[in-house]
């Protein structure tokens, strides 16, 4: 994991005092995402680093974060504005902690919301951008309901926007249940990872570019199945 030192926040606040647009990318790296769909994801990464690094003032204001869950969490990197992300190359294999990792993100923008408010930083509506080709399994079972109710209640407070995308096999109805009903989750088209992170860097391009509290309408996911 990639932390920075304290100090080293308190010069970047100083030097960038831009408000702040949190995204965390949760990413499924269990067993069922081994060959193409890892190495689809991988070079999906690499496109949403480029996608926002050619926009000037979303490079200031989007902070990425990438946690992974698989027979474990891993928080691979904490929030960074782009300059500061260096996409990984993700390895699959392992159960699908899904409850977990999604209670893990959950409370990382509810840290990093805090952080702002400490250093007198406005912020945008954050964002949890979840990708699995499955469903839970291996964790406790309720870990995946006490993520759902987490889920719905942050949305009806407009604490964080929540997109779940199933891929291949993802059980679309069972991540149904732990979505809002106004944010329903989507079904990649294939493996087409790099389509759906150019549309996941422009909206946070778009969103950046706004006055925080804006409502901004969003484009149509093309890479998403009717």
């Amino acid at each position: 994991m990639i932390n920075k030192p304290r100090i080293l926040e308190t010069v970047d606040t100083a030097n960038n005092p831009e408000p702040r647009c949190a995204c965390v990318l949760l990413m499924d790296t269990s067993g069922s995402m081994k060959g193409r769909p890892i190495d689809a994801l991988n070079q999906g990464l690499i496109v949403l680093r480029e996608t926002i690094s050619q926009d000037s003032l979303a490079s200031q204001r989007v902070e990425l974060a990438l946690v992974t869950f698989s027979s474990d969490v891993k928080v691979v990197q904490d929030f960074t504005t782009v300059d500061g992300f260096a996409p990984p190359t993700l390895r699959a294999g392992g159960y699908t902690f899904m409850g977990t990792g999604i209670i893990k993100a959950l409370d990382m923008i509810h840290a990093r919301k805090e952080y702002y408010k400490a250093n007198a930083l406005d912020y945008y509506r954050p964002w949890v951008f979840m990708i699995t080709d499955g469903e839970p399994q291996g964790e406790a079972s309720h870990l995946i309901g006490e993520a759902g109710r987490r889920i719905i209640d942050d949305e009806n407070n407009n604490r964080v926007a929540f997109f779940a995308v199933g891929v291949e096999e993802a059980n679309m109805e069972a991540l149904a249940t732990i979505t809002h009903r106004d944010r329903p989750p989507k079904k990649l088209k294939g493996l087409d990872f790099s389509e759906m992170f150019l549309w996941l860097g422009n909206s946070m391009q778009r969103v950046s570019g706004s006055k925080p509290g804006t409502m901004i309408p969003l484009e149509p996911a093309g890479w998403a199945e009717v």
